[in-house]
């Protein structure tokens, strides 16, 4: 068993009923799935790139991402529809529980001047957003073999209801939240 679920059910589960009074073990909020996006928006002109980027988020999460298209055409940054723009990848299970281990407790604390992440990345129904500036903090991946230093977003997605009990579970998950 992954780590982050063996402490989730054994302290996360006791703390968050003892907090909040669930009567059924089974109101806890849980992590639901983690979603991982990164935009590519040079990769519209030369598909290298989605490669690259391709094999690098492969790296970091252990599963294969998906390729995200351009829903519409934008002149502006002559992209078309239906050309590649990004990639996603969706996590669950263990794999899920080992990707949010190694991002606590590996990758965060490799940002320079870190000093928490923000409380205001809820969305009001128990998600919480982190962007990522350098995908390079993931000891996964080689220096010297990253192209170009992109940037991503890391959805972690709960069955909470509202931000309290999210930030919360995340809190006790490890999630090292600025102090305001």
């Amino acid at each position: 068993m992954a780590r982050l679920k063996d402490k989730y059910f054994n302290e996360v589960v006791p703390a968050l009923r003892e907090r909040f009074g669930y009567a059924n073990p089974m109101q806890t909020p849980r992590l639901e799935k983690v979603v991982v996006n990164m935009g590519v928006g040079e990769g519209s002109r030369d598909y290298k790139l989605i490669e690259a980027a391709l094999a690098e988020l492969t790296l970091i999460t252990g599963q294969r991402p998906v390729v995200t298209r351009a829903k519409r055409a934008v002149a502006a940054f002559r992209i078309r529809e239906g050309m590649p723009v990004g990639l996603k990848v969706t996590l669950r299970g263990d794999r899920m529980y080992e990707f949010l281990d190694r991002l606590i407790n590996i990758a965060i604390p490799r940002v320079r001047d870190f000093r928490g992440l923000p409380m205001k990345s809820f969305d009001g129904r128990g998600s919480h957003t982190l962007g990522i500036r350098e995908h390079l903090i993931f000891m996964e991946l080689d220096f010297n073999k990253v192209q170009n230093v992109r940037g991503m977003d890391i959805t972690t997605v709960t069955t909470a209801t509202n931000d309290e009990e999210a930030r919360e579970l995340l809190r006790l998950l490890g999630m090292p939240f600025r102090q305001n």
